[in-house]
């Protein structure tokens, strides 16, 4: 199953910048990952896609969502990405969320 951290350039850091941090949290660096890029789904790709709508609530997660929808709460990314929104803090009470589906069609979009 992919993760979020899928082909990913991992980054050790350890900067003499962070020092302090790093001697107070008993650390001697800090494994960091770059940011993903994501490419653009086309209006041919989007046209294969099932969009299920959920409304955001008090106490809605995407986590939660990922784990309803998909079967695995680590996938909250795909929903955060597709709906252009990359935290749970992005959303507001009433806010339309889209999950697209399958699983495995909105990955394969997103691993290129």
């Amino acid at each position: 199953m992919s993760l979020r951290y899928d082909n990913r350039i991992v980054l050790v850091n350890g900067a003499d910048i962070y020092f302090h941090v790093l001697e107070e949290r008993g650390l001697k660096r800090i494994v960091q990952y770059n940011t993903a890029l994501f490419n653009r789904i086309s209006e041919e790709d989007y046209s294969t896609l099932t969009i299920s709508k959920e409304r955001w609530t008090l106490g809605t997660r995407l986590y939660k969502l990922a784990a309803e929808h998909y079967g695995n709460s680590r996938l909250w990314w795909i929903i955060a990405r597709f709906n252009n929104k990359p935290t749970d803090a992005h959303f507001k009470v009433g806010d339309t969320v889209y999950i697209p589906s399958p699983l495995e069609t909105i990955l394969s979009y997103y691993r290129n």
